[in-house]
Formats: C-alpha cells, structure tokens, sequence
C-alpha cells in the first residue's frame, strides 16, 4: 500500500507560532545602550525619578521583611528584583488610569496614590487599609491568584464605554498566567477592544513550581495570540525598555485599539511570600548569582552614573529617606484602633439580622470590660 502523503508539518507550525516573539532590551547587564531605539524620551529629571522610586522600592522590601519578623507587619510577598518590572512599568501610566493589583504588586499601587500607612494595614488585614480615597483609581490587591485579570477587563470595557482616554493596568505572575480567570479576562478584553494593559512577571517560578513546568508554550506572551491581541516579551531587569513598552502599550490601549499582553522577564530574589516558602528547596545558589548579575538597580545605577545624573551621596539619602517615610507610616498604623470581633460582624451585613444583633451585643459586652 502506497504511504499516504504528509500534508500538515506540526513541527513546522509550532516554529512558526514560536519565533515571533523576542525580548526587547534597551540595556545590558552593565548599563550600556543596546538598542537606541528603545530608550525612551525621559527627561533627567525623569529618569531620576525612576531610578529614586525604584531605590524607595528595594529598600521597603527590605525593611517589610524586618517588620514581618518582628511580628509588626502581617502577609507580606517579597519585591526585591522586580523593581524594574513593577516601577518602571507603572511610572508609564497616568494618575487617572486604573491599577488593578495582585498581592505582590503594593510598591505600585503605593506609587499610585496609596499611603504608606494604609498598606501596612492591608498587610494587617485590616479593614481600614481597603478605605480608598475617591480619587485613588486603584483597588485593594487580590490574593485570588488571577482574580484581578477578571476585574481589570471590566473596568476596561467601562472606560471605553463611557469613551474615556484612560486605560486598566494589572499584573499576575507566571503562574497566575495559567490560570482559567488569565484567559478568560483577555478573551473578553480582546473581543471588546477594551482599555486594558495585563502584565505577566514570570519571575520563573509559581512558588515552587519552575515556568517551563507550568506550560508548554515557548513564551507567556504568545498567550495572547488566542486572544486575538497584541503579546511582547520584554526584559524585566530593564527599567527602560520596560517603561518604553509599557508606553507603547498604554498608548495602544488608550486610543480604543484593544488590549496588550506584556510578559517581563524579572526574578523575585527572595521567598515567594514570608509565610512559611523557602526558595532554597527549589532554586540552586547558581541560578540566583546568575540573576543577581542582572540586577536592575545595579544596571540602572551604572546609567545614571554614564550620564552624570547619580550618585552614591544621593542614593544614600534617599535610602535614609524612605528609611524615615517607613518608620512614620508604621507608626501610623499602629495607632489605628485594633479590630473587634464586634466589628467584623457589624462589616457583614448593611442590616443586620436579628441573631447578628444578638452576636454584636454579646461580644460588645465582652469587649468593654
């Protein structure tokens, strides 16, 4: 029998999906130029800016992780690495457009307009660190892993359906980009054209599970393909090119084009969160010196430093800065009146029922002795 003839090459097609999608980077490891064309049109003033804000980032990791030790903080996920991926990105986006967090994402959204205090009190869980300003577009992040993908493509439709020129921003991580709600949110942001920009931090593992366990896609950016919207790979250590891409992106969004997919290529350098991970079970000493190398301060530093606008004077007193921003926000919260179980139960229900009522009396009674 004649051996039926090859007519679709799989092999081929899954190249061809494949080799779409490269990093952009504007610099190196060391802070030198790349690519010119991605170097964004920042000012010095600017890019100082940036560099303070990312600065003001690495050492609020810093001290969180103290405060988590000393029992004064309560659920905290560790930032240090992402810095570029988090503040570089967000720096891109205008006080009106909508931040839609995830748990790891509290350096933006403190950026965006959040008081320190506030989200030392959301780390707390309590209730007053979800009081948000009217005039802070933003929502409390979700510990829903992916939850916010879904918020963020409803707000997006909103704004485009009352035409305004603003856009929805949120992050997940690489593991939130498995997720059914991931899909979900871009399918219908696609469909609508919606105002959204979704960001994917692969920081290469979903707590303990390394990225090239969690799909067989060659890139989390080729997600979007499904979805009918543009998807970029960009690197995450990079605070330009993910600040011009993230521009790029906001811009498209923005003028009624529809979503973008941006996947950032970053590394968290410390646990996944401080309840309990211990990245050392899952993650060699080499891989973390290798992406120490890459480290997006010390990159952006040796910017800066080329073009004269830095120095180790300057970092240093934005270090004792934030120092001193960190202890009055914390002392802040601390003299916000602890939660009472009375209050938990006047916060369920707008009217309360009669056994609620009975519940509210007796532990009031407890309460005031």
């Amino acid at each position: 029998m004649a051996e039926k003839k090859k007519t679709i090459d799989f092999k081929a097609l899954l190249a061809d999906i494949n080799a779409d999608f490269p990093v952009y980077q504007a610099i190196d490891e060391d802070g030198k130029v790349v690519n010119e064309a991605l170097i964004p049109d920042l000012s010095d003033e600017e890019l100082v800016e940036l560099m303070t804000k990312m600065v003001w980032s690495r050492v609020l990791d810093q001290r969180s992780t103290a405060l988590n030790r000393q029992g004064r903080l309560g659920f905290y996920a560790p930032t240090a690495g992402q810095e570029a991926s988090q503040l570089a990105s967000q720096f891109a986006f205008e006080k009106e457009d909508v931040l839609l967090p995830g748990y790891r994402d509290v350096p933006q959204l403190v950026q965006h307009g959040l008081p320190l205090a506030e989200a030392f009190l959301w780390s707390r869980g309590h209730v007053a660190g979800n009081h948000y300003a009217d005039d802070l577009q933003a929502l409390p992040p979700q510990i829903i892993i992916g939850a916010q993908y879904v918020q963020a493509a409803g707000v997006a439709l909103g704004l485009k359906k009352r035409n305004k020129k603003n856009v929805a921003f949120t992050y997940t991580g690489d593991g939130g980009s498995s997720q059914g709600d991931f899909y979900e949110a871009i399918n219908f942001a696609g469909a609508y054209h919606a105002n959204a920009v979704f960001y994917i931090q692969n920081n290469g593992f979903a707590i303990s599970t390394p990225r090239e366990q969690q799909s067989a896609a060659a890139t989390l950016a080729q997600k979007a393909v499904a979805a009918g919207i543009p998807g970029i790979q960009v690197d995450g250590m990079d605070p330009l090119a993910v600040y011009y891409v993230s521009k790029m992106a906001r811009e498209w969004a923005a003028n009624g084009n529809g979503p973008v997919l941006i996947e950032t290529l970053t590394y968290r350098y410390g646990p996944h969160t401080l309840s309990g991970d211990d990245p050392t079970r899952y993650r060699s000493k080499e891989m973390d010196d290798e992406w120490q190398k890459k480290d997006p301060l010390v990159r952006f530093r040796n910017y800066l430093t080329e073009k004269g606008l830095w120095s180790e004077e300057k970092e240093e007193a934005i270090i004792e800065q934030t120092k001193e921003e960190i202890k009055e926000a914390i002392s802040e919260a601390d003299r916000v009146p602890k939660q009472k179980v009375s209050d938990f139960l006047k916060n369920m229900y707008e009217v309360q029922p009669q056994s609620i009522k009975e519940q509210i009396e007796f532990y009031e009674a407890k309460e005031s002795k």
